[in-house]
This record gives C-alpha cells, sequence and structure tokens, in this order.
C-alpha cells in the first residue's frame, strides 16, 4: 500500500486539526491570484442577494445598482492606466451582487470581480465574472478579510442580515482606524432613514459627531458619484496602496 504524504491526504486536509491550513489557504491563494492578476484596490458593492429587477413593489434598485456600478467602470478606465484601475468587486452572487459585475462588464467584463462564499441557499455565481476572477471562500472571516483589503470604497444597497454585518464592520474599522478612509455610501434614502436612526447614536453619546461623516447617504447616481470620486481621489492617489 503506499504511504500518502500528509499535504496529500484529503481525509487530514479536512479534519478538524487542519483547519488553520485552510484558514491559511483563503488567504495565501487569493494573494497569490490577485497579485498574478494585477489587482491591487476595488470599489465594493454590498447589498441583498434576493434583490430582482423591475419589482412588482418598490423601487428598482437592480437597475439602478447596475447603472452605478457601470458609471465607477467607465470613470476608472477613462481615468486610470490598467494597473490602477478600481474593480468591481462584490460577493459574485445575484441580486444586488449581479447587478454590479452586469454593470461592470458593461464597460470591461476583466474589472469585475466576485468572492463567493458556500451557502446552503441563495448563493450562487452570477454569469459576469470570468472564471479567473471568481473565488470561493468557505470561512465569512477571510472572505470579508479580502473585501476590506481590496476596498477603497464601498457601496451598499439594501440588505438584509448580511449586507447589515457588512457595513458595521466596515464602519468600525473605518472608525477605529483599522482600516484607511474611504467613501461610504449608503443608496436608498428612503430605505436607509427609515432604518436607522444614526444622529440618534450621536445625540446619546454613543458615538462622535464626527463619525456621522465616515458614510453619505444619496439618493441618485450622480449624488454618489459626485461624493465618490472626490473622496476616493482625495484619499487613494494614483500609485497608492
Amino acid at each position: 500500500m503506499e504511504l500518502i504524504k500528509a499535504y496529500k491526504s484529503e481525509e487530514f486536509l479536512m479534519s478538524e486539526e487542519a483547519r488553520a491550513i485552510r484558514i491559511l489557504a483563503e488567504y495565501m491563494e487569493p494573494a497569490r491570484r490577485f497579485k498574478r492578476l494585477g489587482i491591487r484596490h476595488a470599489v465594493i458593492f454590498f447589498g441583498s442577494a434576493r434583490t430582482r429587477a423591475k419589482p412588482e413593489l418598490g423601487r428598482d434598485f437592480y437597475t439602478e445598482a447596475a447603472d452605478f456600478a457601470e458609471q465607477v467602470a467607465r470613470w476608472t478606465t477613462d481615468s486610470h492606466e490598467r494597473g490602477e484601475r478600481y474593480y468591481i468587486c462584490t460577493g459574485g452572487g445575484p441580486g444586488i451582487m449581479e447587478a454590479a459585475h452586469e454593470g461592470g462588464a458593461r464597460v470591461d467584463r476583466e474589472l469585475n470581480i466576485g468572492l463567493g462564499i458556500s451557502l446552503p441557499f441563495e448563493q450562487h455565481g452570477n454569469p459576469h465574472v470570468e472564471f479567473s476572477r471568481a473565488l470561493e471562500f468557505h470561512y465569512f472571516f477571510m472572505r470579508k478579510f479580502w473585501f476590506l483589503n481590496l476596498a477603497r470604497a464601498a457601496v451598499i444597497f439594501p440588505g438584509g442580515f448580511g449586507t447589515m454585518d457588512e457595513l458595521f464592520e466596515l464602519l468600525t474599522l473605518t472608525q477605529t482606524g483599522k482600516s484607511a478612509p474611504m467613501p461610504i455610501v449608503l443608496y436608498g434614502k428612503d430605505f436607509w432613514e427609515g432604518l436607522f436612526d444614526f444622529r440618534l447614536l450621536a445625540e446619546r453619546k454613543l458615538i462622535s459627531e464626527a463619525d456621522l461623516s465616515l458614510f453619505r447617504i444619496c439618493d441618485s447616481i450622480d449624488e454618489a458619484m459626485a461624493y465618490l470620486v472626490p473622496t476616493l481621489e482625495k484619499y487613494h492617489s494614483p500609485g497608492g496602496a
């Protein structure tokens, strides 16, 4: 019987004892891939996987997300050399994620990056991300690490628990200086102002008044771009990290 080296043993690699190796792999493989592809920074789009185009009721955030991402992709293509462009990065799934990648693909499909996660429901890859730019994670925290590692700006559309988790981690990291400052757009005034009273947190001294400037609630693509682009250029000049 041929002996199997430990690093070739699937039984070992999938065991509890090898969890640290699997975690490390989800750090090292994306790092290697992004370096090979020259991907250094991105605009992150978060939002619900359940959002659909042309809803029977309510606002069509799907179409707005696609049009917004298209404008971001066109702006960076026109304004930056290939190695300095801002990629359109999402969780790689349906809903707002697919919408953003649909918009990015209208300009350049290679600008799309999908950081997927293995889930028993909702999640599946969307058709607008090339195979080399589509990643699949097991660990949520490693996936979120890569979102924040690449993020130079973030656009948050209406969403559920996952979107809120991503938003408040991002706000916490920028508030505490663990993440570099960046423009954070909360898109959809009625939704965000109806959901959270951010000013109440400041009034009750639970956050500082300055923390309210960590994000901007915007209600149109033009308004969001007018905030995102100059703020992004202020914090992240070409050639920067």
